[in-house]
């Protein structure tokens, strides 16, 4: 079993997209999966097809009972099944924004996921953390409850910049919280290779940082089709394919599959 974080603290980078599609592909090599919906925007939630207004109970209804230690709601009570049968998700809402506030008087609060994820690591062979675009407390859990990080970097020169950031704070979480904690590698996302600003920002990147952390050869493209299949409520390879971002996702999988072995 294997839990990965997906995390950048910029937004709009394709967190989401990633988590949605790498679970799918992983379904098609037959593997269980487990979603968390990490982010009080819920965005993974709509993604795979549920209204988080109409959710009676989410993880922030786990953490808080985790918090009290009352054991009233665990993981399995909010797992909600997707349309796929090798996929659950844990949902979110914004309920989850109140969390940070709730952490911060708690003893080992950077540990509270890890906890909340332990009673269900036996029934997945992955679970996949999808992390809002911050370094707070909740990413902190997130990182500290994963076995390794995915970094989805748009080809950018702005979230390129900001990587350094990201993986600071990675090192500090392996080296006071989490030993076991590895970078998976940077995934880039939102790429248009056809523009001579996105080849330089690959470049550049991987010169800076390919000698310590893995690039994924997969490059997922820009795509309307990839826009689309949240307000579709599937991940992309359900909603198209045979489009150039589900084959690039499916070639991510893969290199994800072999690096699990």
């Amino acid at each position: 079993m294997s839990v990965i974080c997906i995390a950048n603290q910029k937004g709009g980078v394709g967190k989401t997209t990633t988590a949605a599609a790498l679970s799918q592909g992983l379904s098609e090599y037959g593997k269980r999966v487990l979603l968390i919906d990490w982010d009080p925007q819920a965005s993974l939630t709509i993604t795979m097809g549920f209204n988080p207004e109409n959710l009676k109970r989410t993880i922030y209804d786990v953490l808080s009972s985790a918090i009290k230690n009352d054991g009233y709601t665990i993981l399995d009570d909010v797992i909600v099944r997707t349309n796929d049968p090798n996929i659950d998700l844990v949902p979110a809402n914004i309920e989850l924004s109140q969390a940070e506030l709730d952490l911060v008087a708690v003893l080992s609060r950077e540990l509270m996921l890890k906890h909340m994820l332990q009673p269900v690591h036996q029934s997945y062979d992955f679970i996949l953390i999808d992390c809002l675009p911050s370094l707070g407390l909740l990413t902190i859990n997130a990182l500290a409850a994963a076995d390794t990080v995915i970094i989805p970097l748009q080809a950018d020169f702005l979230a390129m910049k900001g990587l350094a950031h990201l993986l600071s704070t990675i090192i500090r979480v392996k080296d006071r919280i989490n030993p076991a904690l590895e970078i998976s590698g940077i995934l880039f996302t939102m790429t248009n290779t056809r523009t001579l600003h996105c080849r330089e920002v690959m470049e550049v990147t991987r010169r800076a940082f390919g000698d310590r952390i893995r690039v994924f050869d997969a490059i997922i493209p820009t795509s309307v089709r990839l826009k689309e299949a949240p307000a579709a409520g599937k991940s992309i390879l359900t909603y198209d394919p045979q489009s150039a971002g589900a084959e690039a996702y499916r070639l991510f999988t893969k290199e994800v599959m072999n690096e699990k072995g």
